[in-house]
């Protein structure tokens, strides 16, 4: 079987298989159809290697009304075709398509049926639609984010709902985007100085440590300032080198990152720092801040000082009860677990607990 990219393959999956069987035998039915629910695909980045496993002919499928969701399923239990393109329809293992494999013997298809409203809660732990607070988009991990607003629509007949939803999680509101930011450049302020220190004891193992997670914390702060949901690790450095101004910033942390010494680690990670010092004052969210390093205290290593960009921006969010919370941002900047980020029921909690209203 030739590879065709997942998007392609389920918008044609859509077109060609599940409208006209829908036109054909469930007359008049108002629905809408895309591709939503996570993927490499929905970035636009999988490969022949993606097809191993969470991918092949698939789509979510909603309804208006909650009485068609058992017979529309029943419909396609008993009429999808097997394959699609020479790529089963049908999947087998894990509770679910997205941790199953393409098989033509397999147990369910690939498409969800669902009501909008309800598919949407599952995801992001609240609607869209019903308008979105403070909390709910501080209990949201990006990545969900990146996949709800990524992928494509197929098809919306529910007068335009799936896209409304979809264009209202598109980006922060701009005080929203200033306490994620600050948030982002606080823990680049509590690290900062710790890879110099290291170096300085011959502590090249913690050196390079904390150098990495410096890294990934200004790739998803390079992301963050270009208005792009930061995926989770295993694309972050994907999506971030796509950014048109990240070449200059991936050298640098390349160079940090590499074989050499803690000067090189240095030179690398200062023109990082310095280079989305920039970016941050071309967004216009707060007063330019001076962008070049200093020493830090009396020490012989090189820092932003970036707490003093963390304060412009928390200075700037003009929602009082905003700016006054503690400065720890959205629930993926200070929780790490697979476990807890991919259930916005557990997400949420966690959320409320360290950001009580």
């Amino acid at each position: 079987m030739a590879f065709v990219p997942g998007l392609t393959l389920c918008r044609r999956f859509h077109a060609e298989v599940l409208a006209p069987l829908l036109a054909r035998r469930r007359l008049g039915l108002c629905y809408a159809a895309g591709l939503l629910d996570g993927g490499s695909e929905l970035l636009g980045l999988d490969t022949p290697r993606s097809t191993d496993h969470d991918w092949g002919p698939r789509a979510q499928l909603f309804v208006a009304d909650p009485g068609d969701v058992a017979p529309v399923r029943a419909l396609l239990d008993a009429e999808l075709p097997a394959e699609f393109l020479g790529w089963p329809t049908r999947f087998t293992g894990g509770p679910d398509v997205r941790l199953g494999v393409a098989d033509p013997d397999g147990d369910r298809h690939g498409v969800e049926v669902a009501e909008l409203d309800g598919w949407l809660r599952g995801r992001l732990g609240f609607d869209p639609l019903a308008g979105i607070g403070v909390d709910d988009w501080l209990s949201t991990p990006t990545q969900r984010l990146a996949e709800l607003t990524g992928g494509e629509v197929f098809h919306d007949g529910l007068d335009g709902a799936l896209t409304s939803a979809r264009a209202r999680l598109a980006w922060y509101p701009d005080d929203v985007w200033r306490h994620v930011l600050a948030a982002e450049w606080s823990r680049v302020g509590q690290a900062e100085h710790l890879a110099g220190r290291c170096a300085e004891v011959g502590d090249e193992l913690g050196s390079r440590v904390v150098t990495a997670g410096l890294a990934r914390d200004l790739m998803r702060l390079g992301l963050l300032l270009h208005r792009r949901w930061p995926p989770y690790a295993k694309w972050l450095g994907t999506t971030f080198s796509r950014l048109p101004a990240a070449a200059p910033v991936a050298a640098a942390l390349t160079d940090a990152l590499g074989s050499g010494g803690w000067a090189d680690r240095q030179t690398g990670l200062v023109h990082a720092l310095e280079t989305l010092a920039h970016w941050t004052n071309d967004t216009g969210l707060a007063p330019a801040v001076d962008p070049r390093a200093r020493q830090f205290h009396q020490r012989p290593f090189l820092v932003l000082d970036a707490n003093r960009f963390a304060a412009a921006l928390r200075a700037a969010i003009t929602d009082p009860a905003l700016r006054e919370r503690p400065p720890v941002g959205a629930i993926d900047q200070y929780v790490d677990n697979v476990e807890v980020l991919t259930h916005p029921d557990r997400a949420c909690r966690i959320a409320a607990a360290v950001l009580p209203r």
